[in-house]
């Protein structure tokens, strides 16, 4: 029987060892549990915020959230691309131990507990909105499979859709999407269009709300409005059923293809090339986080709402330019890259119950931090597994977390690294996934990775790269590896 199925099929009494702890209830607390909100962007940098420093983006309303919370100077995506760094956010667990090893690789596996399924067992009402990018949602061929297409095996192989992972409510595309009119497919220069494409016909990609349902309607202007006018009926039906509530949002911005339109289009009409459309979307999305905030605030619901906000990896293209708009900040390397401007993105946390005054933290934190946070907050403990994330919550409550003391590992297809409290290691591998010569940086002393210490260092690079192929092992260890 699969831990899924088991999840189904069976009470808190008399699980398995594997399960007993993660499953058990929590102990009850004064003020009930919290609602949780995961919010992520697509492919955000570091530096395309304007709390950490862009001076021609407008967003209000994550500048209000860095001024209120957790603002988490190291927050790291496990993953230099999307869908891996997604399946980390549910499991607490790195994607090299199940399978998800790049982009629209693999699927997540029936074998892992989400945070979805783990909520939803302690009485959450569960939704996911946005872009999944964990599988293939339809089984009929009326997606357009990116997935390997419908000729062969490996799109139904790879199904996996939200509502077999936990999930109530979804309003979720299997990938990509345009940031405007997200069902029509746009001019090429706006990226993420194919050759064969033709604009103004249909995208391919759909909204699925369930097995073979998809949205027709209210389809048109902002995609992040789209997914909002969604959210916020799950969040009023959830606090009206006086009911915790656990919401994915995952935002396709700024994401390619890249459209923006109406006001926020307007506001950047002077820069150039696709400039104005870049951060016309960014502000666009960031309109509708401060919606949320608003209706969760009009709710009453704002205080014991956990809401998390990060990106999925940094930005897109090799080197910001008028078509790469995104901004890694000061940090070296780019979406694909394990270099810190690859992993290293904005990272926010917003609980005015548990943190009342705001907070900045040089802790490195994770996507891989989510589970193993949200299960200490509920009083569950995680025994379901190995899991490559900590619990953040001795930082939560009163700053009792001066270090991690727990690295962190990365890997992705040619590239493999190590980050602590201070020291990184990196290096390339070859076709067997074998490392060739690390580099070591002082991310404390030199945060854009611009000199390699490691002939200084050797003892150190040593020790480092022994734990790197210790977590290395371990995941690969794992049945779905």
């Amino acid at each position: 029987m699969t831990r899924r199925s088991f999840l189904a099929a069976t009470g808190a009494a008399g699980l398995a060892a594997g399960l007993e702890g993660c499953l058990a209830v929590p102990p009850p607390t004064p003020q009930g549990p919290p609602n949780i909100i995961l919010m992520m962007a697509d492919d955000l940098g570091w530096g395309d915020v304007a709390y950490n420093g862009n001076k021609i983006v407008r967003t209000p309303h994550l500048d209000a959230l860095s001024l209120e919370g957790v603002r988490f100077d190291r927050f790291y995506a496990s993953s230099p691309v999307c869908s891996p760094t997604r399946g980390s956010c549910l499991t607490g667990r790195h994607p090299y131990r199940y399978g998800i090893h790049f982009a629209m690789d693999g699927h997540l596996p029936e074998a892992e507990v989400t945070l979805a399924e783990l909520l939803r067992h302690h009485g959450y009402m569960t939704g996911h909105f946005g872009k999944w990018h964990l599988g293939t949602l339809d089984l009929s061929g009326k997606e357009q499979g990116r997935w390997g297409g419908w000729a062969g095996e490996q799109g139904r192989a790879n199904y996996s859709p939200p509502w077999e992972n936990g999930f109530d409510v979804c309003f979720s595309t299997e990938s990509k999407v345009p940031t405007w009119d997200p069902g029509v497919t746009p001019p090429r220069e706006h990226g993420g269009v194919g050759q064969d494409a033709t604009p103004g016909e249909p995208y391919g990609t759909y909204y699925w709300t369930g097995p073979g349902e998809f949205a027709t309607d209210n389809l048109e202007g902002d995609d992040s409005r789209v997914i909002m006018d969604r959210v916020l009926p799950f969040v009023k039906e959830a606090v009206d059923a006086s009911r915790p509530f656990f919401a994915v949002i995952w935002f396709h911005t700024p994401h390619l293809p890249i459209v923006s339109g109406g006001k926020h289009l307007e506001a950047y009409r002077d820069l150039p090339g696709l400039a104005p459309h870049y951060f016309g979307a960014i502000s666009a999305m960031d309109e509708q986080i401060g919606r949320l905030r608003a209706a969760l605030s009009g709710l009453g619901a704002e205080r014991k709402t956990m809401l998390w906000f990060a990106s999925d990896n940094g930005p897109e293209g090799p080197r910001q330019s008028e078509s790469r708009n995104g901004s890694a900040g000061p940090f070296r390397g780019r979406k694909r890259s394990l270099y810190e401007g690859g992993v290293r993105v904005p990272g926010l946390l917003v609980w005015p119950e548990k943190v009342p005054l705001p907070v900045g933290t040089r802790i490195p934190a994770s996507t891989l931090d989510y589970f193993p946070t949200i299960a200490d907050a509920l009083g569950i403990p995680v025994t379901s597994g190995p899991m490559d994330g900590v619990s953040l919550m001795p930082l939560l409550e009163g700053g009792r977390m001066e270090e991690r003391n727990q690295p962190i590992g990365f890997e992705t297809p040619g590239q493999v690294a190590l980050s602590d409290d201070r020291w990184k290691i990196i290096a390339k591998t070859d076709d067997a996934g074998a490392p060739g010569t690390f580099e070591l940086y002082d991310l404390l002393a030199d945060p854009g990775e611009a000199s390699d210490l490691a002939s200084q260092q050797p003892e150190l690079v040593e020790r480092m790269a022994a734990k790197l192929a210790e977590w290395r092992a371990s995941c690969r260890a794992e049945p779905n590896a």
